[in-house]
Protein backbone atom coordinates (compact mmCIF):
# COMPACT_ATOMS: atom_id res chain seq x y z
CA UNK A 1 0.00 0.00 0.00
CA UNK A 2 1.48 3.30 -1.33
CA UNK A 3 2.27 5.26 1.98
CA UNK A 4 3.47 9.08 1.14
CA UNK A 5 5.94 10.71 3.73
CA UNK A 6 6.19 14.48 2.93
CA UNK A 7 9.23 16.21 2.22
CA UNK A 8 9.69 19.68 3.70
CA UNK A 9 10.04 22.28 0.96
CA UNK A 10 9.14 20.18 -1.83
CA UNK A 11 5.46 21.52 -2.03
CA UNK A 12 2.91 19.02 -3.79
CA UNK A 13 5.70 17.77 -6.33
CA UNK A 14 6.70 15.09 -5.07
CA UNK A 15 3.19 13.86 -4.10
CA UNK A 16 2.10 14.80 -7.89
CA UNK A 17 5.16 12.47 -9.21
CA UNK A 18 3.99 9.70 -6.94
CA UNK A 19 0.34 9.82 -7.39
CA UNK A 20 1.21 10.09 -11.33
CA UNK A 21 3.35 7.10 -11.34
CA UNK A 22 0.34 5.08 -9.27
CA UNK A 23 -2.04 5.74 -11.07
CA UNK A 24 -0.19 4.71 -14.57
CA UNK A 25 0.95 1.93 -12.82
CA UNK A 26 -2.40 0.20 -11.93
CA UNK A 27 -4.21 1.41 -15.47
CA UNK A 28 -1.02 -0.96 -17.11
CA UNK A 29 -2.04 -3.25 -14.90
CA UNK A 30 -5.73 -3.46 -15.50
CA UNK A 31 -5.03 -2.91 -19.52
CA UNK A 32 -6.24 0.05 -19.58
CA UNK A 33 -5.34 2.92 -22.12
CA UNK A 34 -5.47 6.67 -21.82
CA UNK A 35 -8.46 7.00 -24.01
CA UNK A 36 -10.47 4.44 -21.54
CA UNK A 37 -9.33 6.52 -18.49
CA UNK A 38 -10.05 9.88 -19.94
CA UNK A 39 -13.52 8.43 -21.31
CA UNK A 40 -14.48 7.16 -18.43
CA UNK A 41 -14.13 10.21 -16.08
CA UNK A 42 -15.05 12.36 -19.43
CA UNK A 43 -11.83 14.47 -19.16
CA UNK A 44 -9.48 15.12 -21.81
CA UNK A 45 -6.67 13.31 -23.32
CA UNK A 46 -4.47 15.90 -22.20
CA UNK A 47 -5.35 15.41 -18.80
CA UNK A 48 -4.39 12.05 -18.17
CA UNK A 49 -1.24 12.12 -19.90
CA UNK A 50 -0.57 15.41 -17.43
CA UNK A 51 -2.39 13.46 -14.46
CA UNK A 52 0.32 11.04 -15.20
CA UNK A 53 3.08 12.61 -15.34
CA UNK A 54 2.92 14.57 -12.19
CA UNK A 55 2.60 18.21 -13.98
CA UNK A 56 2.53 20.86 -10.99
CA UNK A 57 0.20 22.41 -12.64
CA UNK A 58 -3.09 20.03 -13.49
CA UNK A 59 -5.43 20.63 -11.10
CA UNK A 60 -6.24 17.23 -9.39
CA UNK A 61 -9.89 16.34 -7.95
CA UNK A 62 -10.55 13.13 -4.85
CA UNK A 63 -13.51 12.66 -7.13
CA UNK A 64 -11.84 11.69 -10.52
CA UNK A 65 -8.95 9.67 -8.43
CA UNK A 66 -11.74 7.56 -6.91
CA UNK A 67 -13.28 7.25 -10.46
CA UNK A 68 -9.74 6.20 -11.70
CA UNK A 69 -8.66 3.31 -8.83
CA UNK A 70 -12.72 2.14 -9.38
CA UNK A 71 -12.54 1.92 -13.15
CA UNK A 72 -8.70 0.24 -12.56
CA UNK A 73 -9.78 -1.61 -9.93
CA UNK A 74 -7.44 -0.68 -7.07
CA UNK A 75 -7.74 -2.22 -3.66
CA UNK A 76 -9.59 -0.29 -0.96
CA UNK A 77 -6.90 0.23 0.95
CA UNK A 78 -4.54 1.46 -1.61
CA UNK A 79 -7.51 3.59 -3.22
CA UNK A 80 -7.91 5.21 0.11
CA UNK A 81 -4.08 5.77 0.16
CA UNK A 82 -4.33 7.60 -3.44
CA UNK A 83 -7.28 9.57 -2.58
CA UNK A 84 -5.39 10.76 0.13
CA UNK A 85 -2.56 11.58 -1.89
CA UNK A 86 -4.41 13.46 -3.91
CA UNK A 87 -5.32 16.12 -1.43
CA UNK A 88 -1.67 16.60 -0.62
CA UNK A 89 -1.51 17.87 -4.61
CA UNK A 90 -2.88 21.10 -3.15
CA UNK A 91 0.03 22.02 -0.96
CA UNK A 92 1.75 25.39 -2.37
CA UNK A 93 5.22 25.34 -1.99
CA UNK A 94 7.07 28.58 -1.66
CA UNK A 95 7.72 29.35 -5.60
CA UNK A 96 4.30 29.79 -6.25
CA UNK A 97 4.61 33.22 -4.63
CA UNK A 98 6.84 33.77 -8.15
CA UNK A 99 4.48 32.13 -10.69
CA UNK A 100 4.61 35.48 -12.91
CA UNK A 101 8.44 35.14 -12.99
CA UNK A 102 9.19 31.02 -12.59
CA UNK A 103 8.20 29.50 -15.94
CA UNK A 104 6.00 26.44 -15.49
CA UNK A 105 8.56 24.24 -16.70
CA UNK A 106 10.95 24.97 -14.26
CA UNK A 107 8.14 24.78 -11.64
CA UNK A 108 8.98 20.91 -11.34
CA UNK A 109 12.46 21.16 -10.99
CA UNK A 110 12.30 23.76 -8.08
CA UNK A 111 9.98 21.36 -6.51
CA UNK A 112 12.52 18.47 -6.79
CA UNK A 113 15.43 20.63 -6.05
CA UNK A 114 14.00 21.09 -2.26
CA UNK A 115 12.95 17.31 -1.91
CA UNK A 116 16.71 15.88 -2.91
CA UNK A 117 19.03 14.19 -1.00
CA UNK A 118 21.78 14.44 -3.53
CA UNK A 119 22.44 17.10 -6.10
CA UNK A 120 25.31 16.06 -8.68
CA UNK A 121 25.83 18.80 -11.91
CA UNK A 122 27.82 19.65 -14.49
CA UNK A 123 28.15 22.58 -15.72
CA UNK A 124 30.44 24.16 -18.66
CA UNK A 125 29.86 27.49 -19.06
CA UNK A 126 28.31 29.20 -16.17
CA UNK A 127 28.15 28.82 -11.81
CA UNK A 128 25.49 26.54 -11.13
CA UNK A 129 22.61 28.53 -9.51
CA UNK A 130 22.83 27.30 -5.78
CA UNK A 131 26.34 28.81 -6.06
CA UNK A 132 26.17 32.21 -7.67
CA UNK A 133 27.19 34.89 -6.03
CA UNK A 134 24.72 38.18 -5.91
CA UNK A 135 26.68 40.23 -8.40
CA UNK A 136 26.98 37.64 -11.15
CA UNK A 137 23.76 36.49 -9.99
CA UNK A 138 22.65 39.93 -11.29
CA UNK A 139 24.87 39.94 -14.66
CA UNK A 140 23.36 36.73 -15.56
CA UNK A 141 20.17 38.03 -15.36
CA UNK A 142 20.61 41.22 -16.78
CA UNK A 143 22.32 39.33 -19.87
CA UNK A 144 19.59 36.40 -20.76
CA UNK A 145 16.80 38.92 -20.09
CA UNK A 146 17.99 42.59 -20.79
CA UNK A 147 14.59 44.26 -22.11
CA UNK A 148 12.75 42.88 -18.56
CA UNK A 149 12.30 45.86 -15.99
CA UNK A 150 14.29 46.08 -12.97
CA UNK A 151 11.68 44.89 -10.42
CA UNK A 152 10.79 41.76 -12.49
CA UNK A 153 14.86 41.13 -12.49
CA UNK A 154 14.80 41.80 -8.64
CA UNK A 155 11.85 39.01 -7.87
CA UNK A 156 14.04 36.57 -10.46
CA UNK A 157 17.49 37.39 -8.28
CA UNK A 158 14.88 36.53 -4.97
CA UNK A 159 14.08 33.30 -6.31
CA UNK A 160 17.74 31.92 -6.96
CA UNK A 161 18.23 33.24 -2.90
CA UNK A 162 15.57 31.67 -2.19
CA UNK A 163 16.56 28.55 -3.99
CA UNK A 164 20.01 28.76 -2.28
CA UNK A 165 18.57 28.32 0.97
CA UNK A 166 18.45 24.64 0.81
CA UNK A 167 22.36 24.45 1.33
CA UNK A 168 21.63 26.17 4.62
CA UNK A 169 18.53 24.67 5.88
CA UNK A 170 18.37 22.60 9.05
CA UNK A 171 15.11 20.04 8.54
CA UNK A 172 15.50 18.60 6.36
CA UNK A 173 19.03 18.33 6.31
CA UNK A 174 20.57 20.15 2.92
CA UNK A 175 21.01 17.76 0.12
CA UNK A 176 24.83 16.88 -0.58
CA UNK A 177 25.77 18.97 -3.63
CA UNK A 178 28.66 17.68 -5.90
CA UNK A 179 29.69 20.19 -8.37
CA UNK A 180 31.88 19.77 -11.33
CA UNK A 181 32.61 23.07 -13.67
CA UNK A 182 34.90 23.03 -16.59
CA UNK A 183 37.58 25.22 -16.80
CA UNK A 184 35.89 27.55 -18.98
CA UNK A 185 33.31 28.70 -16.40
CA UNK A 186 35.72 29.67 -13.20
CA UNK A 187 38.00 31.43 -16.11
CA UNK A 188 35.12 33.55 -17.67
CA UNK A 189 35.01 36.63 -17.50
CA UNK A 190 32.51 39.17 -16.20
CA UNK A 191 32.42 42.44 -16.89
CA UNK A 192 30.96 43.89 -13.93
CA UNK A 193 33.93 45.28 -11.76
CA UNK A 194 34.49 42.66 -9.00
CA UNK A 195 31.46 40.15 -9.88
CA UNK A 196 34.14 37.77 -10.74
CA UNK A 197 36.56 37.45 -7.97
CA UNK A 198 33.19 37.42 -5.47
CA UNK A 199 32.09 34.60 -7.63
CA UNK A 200 35.56 32.26 -6.94
CA UNK A 201 35.66 33.18 -3.22
CA UNK A 202 32.15 32.31 -3.17
CA UNK A 203 33.57 29.19 -4.57
CA UNK A 204 35.91 28.34 -2.54
CA UNK A 205 33.75 29.84 0.87
CA UNK A 206 30.69 27.54 0.05
CA UNK A 207 33.22 24.20 -0.48
CA UNK A 208 35.34 24.93 2.96
CA UNK A 209 32.03 26.07 5.14
CA UNK A 210 29.63 23.57 3.96
CA UNK A 211 30.84 20.09 4.25
CA UNK A 212 28.10 18.74 1.70
CA UNK A 213 29.35 21.06 -1.04
CA UNK A 214 32.15 19.81 -2.99
CA UNK A 215 33.28 21.31 -5.75
CA UNK A 216 35.48 20.19 -8.85
CA UNK A 217 37.06 21.26 -11.76
CA UNK A 218 37.22 19.44 -15.36
CA UNK A 219 40.43 20.82 -16.57
CA UNK A 220 40.34 21.93 -20.61
CA UNK A 221 43.42 20.50 -21.82
CA UNK A 222 41.84 16.67 -20.55
CA UNK A 223 39.76 14.62 -22.72
CA UNK A 224 36.22 16.54 -23.45
CA UNK A 225 33.92 12.77 -24.37
CA UNK A 226 32.26 12.93 -21.16
CA UNK A 227 31.42 16.55 -21.21
CA UNK A 228 29.64 16.42 -24.41
CA UNK A 229 26.06 15.88 -22.97
CA UNK A 230 25.65 19.61 -22.31
CA UNK A 231 24.79 20.58 -18.67
CA UNK A 232 22.75 18.16 -17.05
CA UNK A 233 22.09 17.91 -13.13
CA UNK A 234 21.24 14.24 -11.33
CA UNK A 235 18.95 14.93 -8.80
CA UNK A 236 18.82 11.36 -6.01
CA UNK A 237 15.73 11.33 -3.16
CA UNK A 238 15.79 10.00 0.27
CA UNK A 239 15.16 6.62 0.07
CA UNK A 240 11.77 5.18 1.44
CA UNK A 241 11.38 1.28 2.39
CA UNK A 242 7.61 1.40 1.24
CA UNK A 243 8.59 1.02 -2.00
CA UNK A 244 7.29 4.49 -3.19
CA UNK A 245 10.94 6.52 -3.13
CA UNK A 246 10.94 9.19 -5.86
CA UNK A 247 13.43 7.83 -8.74
CA UNK A 248 16.51 9.59 -9.81
CA UNK A 249 15.94 12.32 -12.11
CA UNK A 250 17.95 13.88 -14.51
CA UNK A 251 17.03 17.22 -15.31
CA UNK A 252 18.79 19.12 -18.85
CA UNK A 253 17.72 22.57 -19.38
CA UNK A 254 17.78 24.91 -22.34
CA UNK A 255 16.84 27.91 -24.05
CA UNK A 256 13.31 26.74 -24.74
CA UNK A 257 12.92 24.94 -21.98
CA UNK A 258 13.24 21.65 -20.01
CA UNK A 259 13.92 18.06 -19.87
CA UNK A 260 13.05 15.42 -17.12
CA UNK A 261 14.50 11.67 -17.29
CA UNK A 262 13.59 9.17 -15.12
CA UNK A 263 14.03 5.90 -16.91
CA UNK A 264 15.71 3.58 -15.87
CA UNK A 265 18.52 3.58 -19.17
CA UNK A 266 18.20 7.11 -19.23
CA UNK A 267 19.58 7.51 -15.66
CA UNK A 268 22.23 4.33 -16.27
CA UNK A 269 23.83 6.42 -19.54
CA UNK A 270 24.30 9.98 -17.20
CA UNK A 271 25.55 8.02 -14.32
CA UNK A 272 28.31 6.88 -16.55
CA UNK A 273 28.90 10.30 -17.85
CA UNK A 274 29.18 11.75 -14.19
CA UNK A 275 31.54 8.91 -13.79
CA UNK A 276 33.66 9.91 -16.51
CA UNK A 277 33.53 13.44 -15.46
CA UNK A 278 34.78 12.58 -12.05
CA UNK A 279 37.61 10.64 -13.14
CA UNK A 280 38.42 13.36 -15.33
CA UNK A 281 38.00 16.31 -13.27
CA UNK A 282 40.68 17.70 -10.67
CA UNK A 283 40.10 16.67 -6.77
CA UNK A 284 38.70 19.16 -4.28
CA UNK A 285 42.36 20.11 -3.13
CA UNK A 286 43.57 20.74 -6.77
CA UNK A 287 40.43 22.69 -7.96
CA UNK A 288 40.65 24.98 -4.73
CA UNK A 289 44.49 25.83 -5.87
CA UNK A 290 43.47 26.21 -9.28
CA UNK A 291 40.05 28.83 -8.14
CA UNK A 292 42.93 30.11 -5.61
CA UNK A 293 45.72 31.27 -8.20
CA UNK A 294 42.71 32.66 -10.65
CA UNK A 295 41.28 34.61 -7.76
CA UNK A 296 44.66 36.01 -7.22
CA UNK A 297 45.18 36.82 -11.02
CA UNK A 298 41.94 38.44 -10.97
CA UNK A 299 42.83 40.57 -7.66
CA UNK A 300 41.28 38.80 -4.54
CA UNK A 301 38.85 41.62 -3.35
CA UNK A 302 37.15 39.26 -0.75
CA UNK A 303 38.53 41.78 2.03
Amino acid sequence: MPVVEAIPGSGSTVPRRQLGRFLRQYRDAAGKTIKDAYEHIECSQQKIWRLEKGDPNVVVKSTEVKLLCDFYGVPDDVKEALVSLSKETKVKGWWHAYGDVIPEWFELYVGLEGAASRLRTYQATLIPGLLQAHAYIEKVMTSTWPKIPTGEIERRIQVRKERQGLLTRNFPPPPQLDVILAEAAVRARVDVAGAMQQQLWHLLKASEELPHVKVRVLPSMGPCSAASAGNFTILTFPANDRANTEPPTVYSENVTGALYLDHPREIIIYEQVWADLENLALDERDSKEMITALLKDLGDTSS
